[in-house]
């Protein structure tokens, strides 16, 4: 054979939604038994190309090859029957069944016509064992964490035989640990000979994951390289276009009077346990003070907390000198509060209103956007579009649905709304999540910026390299409380990583020079 057959081969793929060209005239090629990253901006039509592939939608011209023959992939059950399997960035998963419901969904075994849940089960704890996944097949899907509900989504595409798995931003939800051990688990799959696409704009995962990486920019393909001849920097040009800085530029800063100050604060969570406890901390105008945590410690009660959304036991808060213990979120916001929230579908968006009315969701009841209760659209339109084009945000119409747009792009919209209307305090919650470099280095200067023109921004994130970039000071949260304030010029990741782990500071220097590591 002259040619070298491919397990995937997607020809000429092009995929149009209107005068929109999603993808235009796009090629992969993927091979058996290799991990291929997909790799492009927020918006570049990567996911569309396999939503293509998953039979999720058709192409509007373009071929698709399976071990050098043509495929038609008309519905997501047409590609789990070609052996083509999606892990979406969005668990597919119903709450209130069991892990082996939910496997089972729509691919029922029967044993004349009654359901043989037994012998799926015994097939999926066969699966499990063998990939050493762990799985409880009886718990219900609300009762797991997040890295094992993704485990549950792969299980599923496993159980319907899937010999090619899309992976579809998979690390965005979860923890250090759960990505490490998400990245044993593909190597285990490639090595069974099964062959991974991953979606992902993280370039050190794909450093240490990826034999080869296709790029894709505005829906066309520019290019595949194999992953150990390139840097991290080249593959990040490859994808915006342009040279991209991985550092934040930020000058000195003058740290001003307090705009935010925290008193012996007590947050519940929803079970009713104490996830903040007798929690103090302020934030300065002209900084931004950065909260670093393992995911779970408090983080998300406690932005919860300072914008409304969450009841306060007992302590204080106070924006600008003024008591905001308990307000409502209008009441936080007139204060001069800008919230991006870690979870933009159910706090950020309502995503069946189009762009325009997300963007407006803030100072809708503002002139000039509304006058004795009537809306002006007209306003509302031009403000959205100049909001559109000023951060870059990738959208058919400013008329779209915010459904309709990509992860990244929704997460512009927000951070746009909020940091358009210059408060006086912006409390930013994984503002980065999901995000390409491109569009990172953006977010972060529009932060430095806020903190340059002397206000005051809160970064909530469990990215240390961010953490450790944008911040002033890095205040660490550990089981509801902070366990010490550093300075990011004087700290490492592994002290940071001991404090987040629960060590006193005293305790977390006195560890690192045992094992000879200074912060110099």
């Amino acid at each position: 054979m002259t040619e070298e057959q491919y397990v995937i081969e997607m020809r000429n793929i092009t995929k149009q939604f209107g005068d929109f060209k999603a993808n235009d005239d796009i090629n992969l090629k993927i091979r058996k038994g290799e991990i291929h990253a997909l790799l492009g901006e927020n918006g570049a039509g990567k996911s569309t190309l396999m939503n293509v592939l998953s039979g999720l939608l058709q192409p509007t011209s373009g071929e698709i090859y399976m071990d050098g023959q043509a495929v038609k992939i008309t519905s997501p059950t047409r590609a789990n029957q070609l052996g083509i399997g999606m892990v979406h960035q969005h668990f597919m998963l119903v709450d209130a069944f069991t892990v082996t419901e939910n496997i089972i969904l729509g691919s029922e075994l029967n044993n004349n016509g009654v359901l043989d849940t037994q012998k799926a089960k015994e097939e999926i704890t066969r699966l499990s064992n063998d990939y050493g996944f762990q799985v409880d097949t009886d718990a219900y899907v609300r009762d797991i964490s997040v890295g094992m509900q993704q485990r549950v989504e792969i299980l599923k595409t496993l159980y319907r035989g899937a010999n090619v798995l899309i992976f579809d931003e998979p690390t965005a939800v979860l923890t250090p640990q759960e990505i490490d051990e998400l990245i044993e688990i593909m190597a285990t799959l490639v090595k069974e000979g099964k062959s991974i696409i991953l979606i992902t704009h993280k370039l050190d995962e794909i450093k240490k994951v990826a034999d080869r990486c296709s790029v894709i920019r505005r829906g066309r393909y520019i290019g595949t390289v194999n992953v150990k001849d390139v840097s991290s920097q080249e593959l990040a040009d490859m994808m915006v276009g342009r040279s991209v800085s991985f550092k934040t530029d930020k000058q000195a800063t003058s740290i001003g009077e307090v705009v935010l100050s925290i008193k012996d604060l007590v947050v519940k969570e929803s079970r009713g346990l104490e996830a903040v406890k007798n929690l103090s901390l302020d934030v300065h105008r002209g900084e931004v003070l950065g909260i670093a945590g393992i995911d779970g410690n408090g983080q998300s009660e406690l932005v919860q907390a300072l914008t409304g959304l969450r009841k306060i036991e007992s302590g204080t808060i106070t924006i600008n000198g003024n008591e905001a213990t308990n307000n409502k979120p209008r009441e936080i916001t007139e204060m001069g509060v800008g919230h991006v929230p870690e979870d933009r579908h159910k706090y950020g968006l309502i995503l069946p209103l189009p762009l325009s009315e997300n963007i407006a969701l803030q100072s809708y009841y503002h002139a000039p956007f509304s006058k004795n209760g009537i809306l002006n659209f007209n306003e509302i339109q031009q403000y959205a579009n100049r909001l559109i084009e000023e951060y870059d945000v990738r959208t058919t119409s400013e008329q779209a649905p915010a459904a309709s747009l990509s992860g990244g792009n929704q997460q512009k919209a927000i951070i746009a709304r909020e940091v358009d209307r210059d408060p006086e305090l912006l409390i930013v919650a994984q503002p980065t999540r999901g995000l390409d470099v491109g569009a990172i280095e953006y977010i972060h200067k529009r932060l430095i910026e806020q903190r340059d023109k002397n206000k005051g921004v809160l970064l909530v994130s469990f990215e240390l390299d961010e953490i450790l970039n944008v911040s002033d000071r890095i205040a660490v949260i550990h089981a509801g409380e902070i366990v010490g304030i550093v300075d990011p010029k004087e700290t490492s990741e592994n002290e940071l990583g001991l404090l987040m782990a629960g060590y006193s500071l005293a305790e977390a220097r006195k560890e690192l020079v045992k094992v000879g590591e200074t912060n110099e």
